[in-house]
């Protein structure tokens, strides 16, 4: 799978998430219940057919409500996209449970019981 590529000194959420579109990840995703929803289709994808390619963090100039996150995506089905959050105090709960779930199945893939790649 290709992966996004770096985007140095991006300053602004929407600036990145420009980037990203012309990358082809055009694709709109939201956390739901039972994992994350495209916005175009409204197929729900679960933990284990998302793979977080990339992810950026942004803080507000002068107002620390505007942190937010963009996380970068692929679906197992070939879709790219891009899914929005807050983060701190204002980050959606369901988005942080797909997250953690996600990472914990890519750690999975990624080590053998050993602790070594595989």
């Amino acid at each position: 799978m290709a992966h996004a590529a770096p985007i140095p000194q991006m300053k602004t959420l929407n600036a990145c998430l420009d980037k990203m579109v012309e990358q082809g990840y055009v694709e709109n995703f939201r956390a739901a219940e039972g994992g994350l929803q495209s916005f175009d289709s409204d197929k729900i994808y679960g933990a284990k057919d998302i793979n977080i390619v990339n992810f950026y963090r942004f803080e507000g100039i002068s107002n620390p409500d505007d942190n937010s996150v963009l996380y970068v995506i692929e679906t197992s089905d070939g879709k790219k996209g891009t899914l929005i959050d807050a983060y701190g105090a204002y980050a959606d709960p369901e988005v942080a449970k797909l997250i953690v779930e996600v990472e914990e199945i890519q750690k999975q893939k990624d080590f053998s019981p050993g602790g070594r790649p595989k």
